[in-house]
């Protein structure tokens, strides 16, 4: 399947107002399942644009703003083709099979950044909620479905316009937030029994907002029309394999992927600096679409 993504995020002010550097992350990793066949970022403002790999090889646009404005605008688009591999269907090795999962010297090694958890969990109450699942199972995929599932059966999803990410804590006690939300307390409780986790930052493809997309696509998903997020848990024999708790979806074609992190604040999709009067800032709108190409 071939995708095309529109991502529109724009900045209006009272007066003109300057602006610091701006980072940008919406361009696409490609991998053996999926290629990126063109993209392109236009600003509204005269800008230089340079581009870098970070530390998690992650594309990233730095856009310096040399003249002042009361309309900044960012409009980046891409095709991709997805294979729509279904990674819930590769096999995993006997020593992944239940948790604790056992790992090997070097995966150990490799993976210790996203096996460490970065939250305090001062009381116990988000690893006491990770242990909760395995009073039910030790199997590794029915482990992480019944932990999806209680996302889903008990709490809330609440959009919100403010920057951020809530702790795990916070989503816990409040039983409601947004995917990012979602995707960090799952990650944290995993790391916590002992699964390498990473924080993805991409989009969420949903057939009922898209005029090519199914008719009679009746399940509710949520995300869609932003920027998503969601989760990788390295199962040994699979490998990374995504898991998004928000629509109880896992791998598949419906998740496009952009960046990988260890923590939430590593993915931003776009972040940046403006100088000015306090109360010249007048808002700011996101729009995303994403369209599947007919062949």
């Amino acid at each position: 399947m071939r995708f095309e993504v529109l991502h529109t995020t724009r900045y209006r002010y009272a007066n003109p107002v300057t602006f610091g550097e701006h980072r940008l992350m919406f361009r696409p990793r490609a991998a053996h399942d999926s290629r990126v066949l063109d993209d392109s970022l236009e600003v509204s403002l005269p800008h230089a644009v340079r581009w870098i790999q970070d530390a998690f090889s992650n594309s990233v646009a730095f856009v310096t703003l040399p003249e002042p404005g009361i309309d900044l605008s960012f409009r980046c688009r891409f095709t991709i083709e997805h294979l729509g591999l279904r990674e819930a269907e590769l096999p995993l090795e006997p020593r992944a099979m239940h948790v604790p999962l056992q790992h090997s010297p070097d995966e150990w090694l490799d993976l210790q950044g996203f096996m460490r958890p970065h939250t305090e969990d001062p009381d116990g109450v988000v690893a006491a909620w990770a242990k909760r699942f395995l009073d039910r199972s030790r199997d590794t995929r029915e482990v992480l479905n019944e932990m999806m599932d209680d996302i889903r059966d008990n709490f809330a999803y609440q959009s919100r316009d403010t920057e951020g990410t809530q702790s795990p804590l916070e989503t816990l006690v409040l039983r409601s937030g947004t995917c990012r939300d979602y995707a960090w307390l799952m990650i944290e409780a995993l790391r916590r029994l002992g699964i390498a986790c990473r924080f993805v930052s991409g989009y969420l493809y949903d057939p009922a907002l898209d005029p090519q997309g199914d008719a009679g696509f009746s399940t509710p998903v949520y995300g869609a029309g932003a920027t998503h997020a969601w989760l990788n848990a390295f199962l040994p024999g699979a490998g990374w394999v995504a898991y998004d708790p928000t629509n109880r979806l896992t791998g598949g074609h419906s998740l496009i992927r952009v960046a990988y992190a260890r923590h939430p604040a590593q993915a931003v999709p776009l972040a940046g600096s403006w100088y000015g009067a306090a109360n010249d800032y007048l808002g700011m709108s996101v729009q995303v679409n994403v369209r599947r190409l007919l062949d």
